[in-house]
């Protein structure tokens, strides 16, 4: 036996070897003073699913907004990149099923465009059914999938070809960060393109609350299960034992701040092993899921402007509850 430390309690348990990333950076969470998982591990192939599940969700409005902006102003947004480069690489960040954005590709290949497109994902799964699909709905598209963390992926991507980027991050996804770690994102994005690069970015904003968090507490439970998934991968995975049936899910959303966040609690006092490591859990203790940052149009201008980049264009839907803008590095 060997002693397993945790700030604040000292356990008795096996010890065996254990090295890779996701157990590694599962275990930091669990013991850090305010227990918290890396959202980026929801994505396994049942999480994909589940994801899947929730953008056809009435209550997540997310999807249908963004979907409205790209089938209705692809040609308008075809334009504004036009203005900027007549050739270049697209590189989407976390590329998922490309529903979205296939519609851009689309307009871009009617348009006669000269690009390349380069889809990154974390999931090698999502990264495989791309490679599969997308060739044979868009028979003339030039692309080379990869799969992997967004920078690394992106500075490959810089090595296969050095055209001018135009980087698309949709879906909100940049509101999977707190507003701090978005500057450092963003900064960090910034590094590794070059002056007259583009960034096309989705934002969701800020409304009224009810419509926010209805669009994360769906009635059907499928976020709810999408948050347990992570759980229950943790368990396959890792040789982990949590009981979901003693964590319920809790989102919450501050139209002060524009942060809505999900929290699994844990029901009663109790104890997890993950390998070689045992996690306690205090009765209504959270443990911090995810965030989904919400913004003003203000605050989207103030970090581009703070992060080494210029507005230059915005496409709203027509409720206006959602942008997609465009930025070029500066």
């Amino acid at each position: 036996m060997q002693t397993t430390v945790i700030p604040g309690r000292t356990v008795l348990c096996k010890r065996k070897p254990a090295t890779s990333t996701f157990y590694q950076e599962v275990v930091k969470g669990l013991s850090a003073p305010q227990k918290y998982l890396d959202s980026k591990y929801f994505y396994d192939a049942e999480g994909d699913r589940l994801f899947q599940q929730i953008m056809q969700c009435e209550e997540y409005y997310l999807t249908g907004c963004e979907m409205e902006i790209l089938t209705s102003r692809s040609a308008e947004i075809a334009a504004a990149l036009a203005q900027h480069a007549s050739t270049f690489d697209v590189v989407e960040l976390g590329a998922g099923d490309a529903t979205k954005s296939i519609h851009l590709l689309r307009q871009l290949l009617s348009n006669g465009t000269d690009f390349t497109y380069f889809p990154i994902d974390i999931s090698a799964n999502v990264i495989g059914q791309l490679e599969q699909q997308l060739p044979v709905t868009l028979p003339n598209l030039r692309m080379k999938g990869l799969n992997g963390e967004y920078f690394d992926m992106l500075q490959q991507a810089n090595t296969y070809s050095h055209k001018k980027k135009v980087v698309l991050f949709m879906g909100a996804n940049i509101g999977n960060f707190n507003s701090t770690a978005a500057h450092d994102f963003c900064v960090e994005l910034s590094d590794y393109l070059l002056p007259g690069d583009l960034l096309l970015t989705g934002f969701d904003l800020k409304k009224n609350p009810q419509v926010i968090l209805r669009a994360y507490n769906d009635n059907a439970g499928i976020t709810r299960a999408f948050n347990f998934n992570l759980l229950t991968r943790i368990n396959l995975e890792l040789g982990a034992n949590f009981d979901i049936k003693k964590f319920e899910h809790y989102p919450t959303y501050d139209p002060g701040t524009g942060a809505c966040k999900s929290y699994l609690i844990s029901l009663e006092k109790q104890q997890v092993q993950i390998d070689d490591v045992c996690i306690n859990f205090e009765a209504d203790e959270p443990l911090y899921m995810e965030i989904s940052q919400k913004y003003s149009l203000e605050e989207t201008d103030q970090l581009a402007l703070a992060t080494g980049f210029q507005p230059v264009a915005r496409f709203f839907d027509n409720k206006k509850w959602f942008v997609d803008t465009l930025w070029k590095r500066v």
